[in-house]
């Protein structure tokens, strides 16, 4: 006879078809003669660091709910990818785990060639600590010439409360440099990068007023998402609108693609022009 579907059931399937989906040999185990395929019970439990009756409990749907820790444990034990991993939070919980901030360096050459073809629509990939790592020529004509910048520079906020530069480009500087910093506090609590952020927000806290004084206002808004129409004045080309949008990227909850679509096709054609003119191009 089945067993009626309850939370406490359906978690109880989804260990074991986790746990049976993996390879004793790999893991360490002695292999044998097994009557079923993937980690035995026992097996999880010690990897868990948990009770071996409890896990089995857990299987059979008699456990009670797990702590998050336990959780934890046994995501780790069965090599749950994020989404496994929250997928087992929700038949737990109810909930998904808290958010944990993972940075992972660089991208993929997939996202890089997604950035050259929005050329003349300058294009950026960002971490949650607002750290530029990937972008393409027009980001480069327009923004900044990331390439000659070290990384550590590439951040947009120091960039922005400490390069003169950034003064210049923006209409309304303050008004730019609050949104900015509103939608950061933002963004980088809701990816579980508080801390990660702490070294970055006393350094610009020590070497710039204006800084410290907005990051005292603690305003917090998911500006950074959306449809924005933000301007820049470029040094060599003049003042130019564009249609401003952030996208999170798919399989990279530690990455945002930000778009500066030109609000005009002259303007457009005005950094398609300039990138012509790149050497290299």
């Amino acid at each position: 006879m089945d067993r009626p579907v309850t939370p406490e059931n359906r978690l109880g399937t989804y260990l074991r078809q986790r746990r049976q989906k993996l390879d004793p040999g790999a893991l360490g185990f002695v292999t044998g003669r097994r009557r079923t395929t993937g980690l035995r019970r026992e097996e999880v439990a010690q990897r868990a660091n948990i009770s071996p009756t409890w896990y089995t409990w857990l299987e059979q749907g008699r456990g009670g709910a797990p702590s998050a820790d336990v959780l934890e444990r046994i995501a780790h034990a069965l090599l749950l990818t994020d989404a496994e991993r929250e997928h087992l939070f929700v038949l737990a919980l109810g909930r998904p785990p808290e958010v944990r901030y993972q940075s992972r360096a660089g991208v993929t050459p997939r996202l890089q060639r997604v950035l050259d073809a929005l050329d003349p629509s300058p294009a950026i990939i960002r971490t949650a600590l607002w750290d530029v790592v990937a972008w393409n020529r027009a980001a480069t004509v327009m923004l900044m010439d990331y390439a000659e910048q070290s990384p550590e520079q590439r951040n947009i906020l120091r960039w922005l409360f400490l390069d003169p530069r950034a003064r210049t480009a923006q209409y309304d500087w303050r008004g730019v440099a609050r949104a900015v910093l509103a939608a950061f506090r933002f963004e980088t609590t809701r990816a579980g990068a508080a801390r990660d952020v702490e070294p970055l927000v006393d350094e610009l806290r020590s070497r710039s007023p204006e800084f410290a004084a907005m990051w005292q206002d603690n305003e917090v808004h998911g500006g950074s998402y959306g449809e924005v129409v933000k301007k820049i004045r470029h040094p060599l080309l003049g003042a130019f609108t564009f249609e401003y949008s952030a996208f999170a990227v798919d399989g990279r909850t530690d990455l945002i693609l930000v778009v500066y679509n030109p609000a005009s096709r002259p303007d457009a054609e005005r950094i398609a022009e300039h990138i012509r003119h790149l050497p290299g191009a």
